[in-house]
C-alpha cells in the first residue's frame, strides 16, 4: 500500500509526505528503488551501522542494498511440531513426503502468495534442485524452467495426502496457526524461530511444542528500515533506525517475553559485556540453538525468482486436478 502511496506522490511532485520510516520487504525494496522512492544513502550516517557485518546487509532478495535500508532483525524459516505426539519429524523433504503417505491430511500449508507459503515453496525448491547458489546470480529463465518441474511435480504428488486433501489451502499462516493449535495438523512452519516460544508463553500452544529446519537448509531474511524521499522529517528518522540497531534494542526485542526477534547485529562486533548478554540470553525450549539455525541458514531467492514462483504455483499445482 505504501509503495503505491509512494509512487503517487513521486508522479505528482509531492515534497512533503506524510511517512518518515518504513518497515519494507526485499519486494518492496526493489520496487521503491526503481522508482527513485527512497532516501539515501543512510547507513554512512547511523553510528551504530558499526555494529553490523555489512557483507551480510548487501544484498535484500537478491537486490543490491547500497547502504539505503537499515537492518533491524533476522529471521529464519522452521517447521513446528508437538514433540509429544510426534516422536521423529521429518529431517529432509523426502522424509517428509513419505511422512505425508504415513500422516494423511495432517499437514499443509498456506496458499501464497502468502509469506510463509511461498517461503515453504521457495525453500523446498532450493533443496528439489540442487541447492541456492545457481539463482543468487539473478534471472536465468532457462534454468528456472528446467528445475520448477521438479517443484511443481513434488508439490501435485503430496496434494493428495495434505489437509483436505489438498483441495483447499489455509489463507495465510494465522489460519495454519489455528489448525496446529486444535490438532487439526501435526506439523506447523513460521518464518520466524522464535513464534513458537512466543505462543507457548502466551498460552496457545502446548508446552511440548518443538521446532526443526531440514537438513537441505532454513531460509534466512534480515529486515529493514528505509526512509521515503519525501519524508519531512529525515534526521528523525535516522534516529529512529539508528536506535533499533543499539545493542539496548535489539536485545530487548531478542527477548521472546518481548518479541523474540533475533539480532541483525554481529556479536563479534559488540562489547565483552554486552556479547555475554546475548549469549545468555534465555531463548526457551521451543527455540533452535543460534548455532544450529546458522548451521541450516541459506539465503533468500531473488525476487525475480519468487514473483515467477507465486505465479505459477497458481498454475501449475492450484488449478491442477
Amino acid at each position: 500500500i505504501f509503495i503505491n502511496k509512494l509512487l503517487s506522490e513521486k508522479q505528482t511532485r509531492k515534497e512533503k509526505g506524510t511517512m518518515d520510516l518504513l518497515w519494507i520487504n526485499g519486494e518492496n525494496f526493489k520496487n521503491a528503488m526503481e522508482n527513485d522512492l527512497l532516501y539515501g544513502p543512510i547507513n554512512n550516517k547511523l553510528p551504530n551501522f558499526s555494529y553490523i557485518d555489512p557483507v551480510s546487509v548487501e544484498f535484500d532478495f537478491g537486490y543490491p542494498v547500497r547502504g539505503y535500508e537499515a537492518p533491524y532483525g533476522r529471521a529464519q524459516f522452521v517447521f513446528e511440531y508437538d514433540s509429544a505426539v510426534v516422536m521423529r519429524p521429518p529431517e529432509k523433504f523426502a522424509e517428509l513426503k513419505e511422512w505425508l503417505t504415513n500422516n494423511p491430511g495432517m499437514f499443509t500449508y498456506p496458499k501464497p502468495p502468502d509469506f510463509t507459503g511461498s517461503a515453504f515453496i521457495r525453500q523446498l525448491f532450493y533443496a528439489i534442485s540442487g541447492g541456492h547458489e545457481q539463482y543468487l546470480r539473478g534471472l536465468d529463465t532457462e534454468l528456472y524452467a528446467r528445475n520448477a518441474e521438479k517443484l511443481w511435480r513434488y508439490l501435485n504428488d503430496i496434494k493428495p495426502y495434505l489437509w483436505q486433501a489438498g483441495k483447499t489451502y489455509p489463507k495465510d499462516i494465522a489460519a495454519l496457526d489455528t489448525l496446529f493449535e486444535r490438532g487439526e495438523v501435526l506439523l506447523n512452519m513460521s518464518y520466524h524461530q522464535a513464534n513458537a516460544q512466543s505462543k507457548i508463553l502466551q498460552g496457545r500452544y502446548k508446552q511440548s511444542v518443538r521446532t526443526f529446519v531440514m537438513e537441505e537448509g532454513s531460509i534466512f531474511n534480515t529486515h529493514f528500515t528505509a526512509i521515503p524521499f519525501n519524508s519531512t522529517n529525515k534526521a528523525g528518522a535516522m534516529v529512529v533506525a539508528n536506535f533499533l540497531m543499539s545493542p539496548e534494542a535489539q536485545l530487548h526485542k531478542n527477548d521472546p517475553q518481548n518479541w523474540g526477534d533475533f539480532t541483525a547485529l554481529d556479536l563479534n562486533r559488540l562489547s565483552e559485556d554486552d556479547r555475554s548478554k546475548f549469549q545468555n540470553l534465555e531463548l526457551g525450549e521451543a527455540t533452535l540453538p543460534l548455532t544450529e539455525l546458522s548451521k541450516h541458514a541459506v539465503p533468500e531467492i531473488p525476487s525475480e525468482y519468487l514473483e515467477l514462483l507465486e505465479r505459477d504455483w497458481e498454475i501449475q499445482v492450484l488449478r491442477t486436478k
